[in-house]
């Protein structure tokens, strides 16, 4: 309920701002078609990760890492999920890295829809049909990435571990989403957090889906400039004319 009343207030604020005749990058022309491939990419990512839990055939590298520190603390994994996330905000900005309006409603519109879809996709009756809707939620993922990615209002926390690498190794996008998915599947399964086949199926083929897709649709990541909140925010205040 709160994430949906803060949702329809976002909307409706950006609604009314895009609808005033300012020249800036806030125009209707402008911000519409970037905030509905925001959001577009947002409900695919989210689409793939449940297609991934459905998958039934072990927890994904960031949900091991989640249960791992469910394990240690007490506190739920949907807490573990959250605290993580500031945590990664707050480093990724030191690092260097902007904090943008996709950054924030990640967590909020990723985490709405997921629980939509978990409740209205069935459950992989057998590991085969697991393994293709594995697969095809790394897919799902990798292009909402790419959809939400490149609408330049941010990536949200651990994307931005993927573009932070990418940035300072200079290696290509999918070996560097691996790298990640692998670091925190170890420390995940050494805090406790429980590791299946799937789980070593999606660290090896998540590069791969993100380099093909992103191949695909002829996207560098390190090329969006995205927009901070702070600009955002500075844009949305900034007098009519």
């Amino acid at each position: 309920m709160i994430a949906q009343q803060v949702t329809l207030t976002y909307l409706g604020s950006v609604l009314y701002y895009a609808q005033s005749n300012r020249k800036e990058e806030l125009s209707l022309k402008k911000i519409i078609p970037r905030l509905l491939q925001m959001t577009a990419g947002l409900i695919v990512f989210a689409l793939g990760l449940a297609l991934a839990i459905k998958a039934n055939i072990g927890y994904s590298p960031w949900e091991i890492l989640h249960h791992g520190i469910s394990k240690t603390t007490g506190i739920t994994i949907g807490q573990a999920g959250i605290i993580l996330g500031v945590f990664l905000v707050i480093f990724v900005t030191l690092a260097g890295e902007k904090l943008g309006l996709a950054t924030v409603f990640n967590i909020i519109l990723i985490g709405t829809f997921t629980d939509l879809f978990l409740k209205l996709l069935p459950l992989s009756p057998d590991w085969i049909v697991g393994v293709a809707m594995l697969l095809g939620g790394l897919f799902a993922v990798s292009f909402g990435t790419f959809l939400y990615v490149g609408s330049g209002f941010g990536v949200g926390p651990r994307d931005n571990l993927m573009i932070l690498l990418r940035r300072k190794t200079k290696l290509p996008a999918g070996i560097c989403r691996s790298a990640v998915e692998l670091i925190v599947t170890i420390i995940g399964w050494r805090l406790g957090g429980m590791v299946g086949f799937g789980t070593i199926l999606a660290v090896i083929a998540i590069g791969f889906c993100i380099q093909i897709t992103f191949r695909a649709c002829k996207f560098d990541v390190t090329a969006v400039k995205h927009e901070t909140l702070r600009e955002t925010l500075a844009s949305l205040k900034a007098p009519r004319r």
